[in-house]
């Protein structure tokens, strides 16, 4: 059964300019890479989610277990001393933020047992960040200094139109401007939240309706990054709405889950994308490996903070 089966035709007529991509890492069939976050450097870490693992990739392709956390490990940020913050399940399954120190040393932060599914993480300052909840329907501050977590918005637009439905609601979540943008997957929404000078939440309203978001990314000029995850694409949504195809499954795109900036000099209007090969609804070939991979954009990314 191919995808056109199942999923709605929401890309069938959408402009298609495909970015110059390069495969610069695999990983084997039925690894689910979730999200990632990269350093100055270039050093690329990735969550291996099913199996807990933070993968380090250097510049060049090499691959290395970072950091171990017991449990699943979903979303990941950085801290202000470049440690990782991530999110995930202990091996008791209960929702907590981790601390992982530059030697890979895991320190469970918070737990959270009133959460339910923490996926897509977002620095807010210095020590605060904002965490979806796909499960709840909510969004959460977490301070990493405190340390505390609060619910910073619980909305009906950031849940799951059925409980039943276990494709994840707020999904992926970045700032622009005096907007945060989240991904409604289950919903096929991309929301914006209004921030106030005290970062608080505005009303959400809908930015762009009938679109297949995972986690994204934004360049300098408001331009969003987005891993389509079961469309087995990444497209570029301009800030006038407008939809564009930048890759596709001949790209190694298969099951993409988030998107981040290069941060070298020789990579900064690249991004990077993390897949898990179709694991979630596999093409007709079957679930392909894994893979990171670099396209060209030709713009440098917005600073995460």
């Amino acid at each position: 059964m191919g995808n056109s089966a199942v999923l709605p035709p929401i890309y069938v007529d959408t402009t298609i300019e495909l970015a110059p991509a390069k495969v610069i890492a695999s990983f084997p069939v039925n690894t689910f890479l979730e999200n990632l976050a990269i350093a100055p450097d270039g050093t690329i870490f990735v969550t291996n989610h099913e199996v807990g693992k933070i993968v380090r990739i250097s510049p060049d392709g090499n691959q290395q277990i970072h950091a171990t956390v017991e449990g699943k490990v979903s979303g990941l940020a950085f801290a202000a001393n470049a440690g990782l913050v991530a999110t995930g399940w202990n091996a008791d399954s209960i929702p907590v933020i981790s601390l992982v120190a530059n030697d890979g040393t895991v320190e469970t932060l918070l737990k959270l047992p009133d959460a339910i599914f923490l996926n897509g993480i977002t620095p807010l300052s210095d020590t605060q960040y904002l965490t979806a909840d796909s499960y709840r329907g909510a969004i959460w501050l977490i301070d990493i200094a405190q340390p505390r977590a609060s619910i910073w918005l619980e909305h009906p637009m950031l849940a799951r139109s059925n409980s039943e439905n276990i494709t994840p609601a707020a999904n992926g979540l970045k700032r622009f401007g005096d907007f945060l943008y989240v991904s409604n997957t289950e919903k096929m929404l991309l929301l914006r939240i209004p921030i106030d000078t005290a970062a608080r939440p505005g009303e959400p309203e809908i930015f762009v309706e009938q679109t297949n978001i995972d986690d994204f990314a934004f360049d300098v000029e408001g331009n969003l990054y987005g891993a389509t995850h079961t469309y087995n694409s990444v497209v570029r949504i301009a800030s006038d709405r407008s939809t564009t195809i930048i890759a596709q499954a001949e790209a190694g795109v298969i099951g993409s889950t988030a998107v981040a900036f290069g941060q070298t000099q020789s990579d900064r209007t690249a991004i990077y994308v993390v897949t898990n090969g179709g694991m979630f609804l596999p093409p007709p070939t079957g679930v392909v490996p894994a893979n990171v991979v670099r396209l060209e954009v030709g713009k440098p990314g917005y600073p995460l903070a």
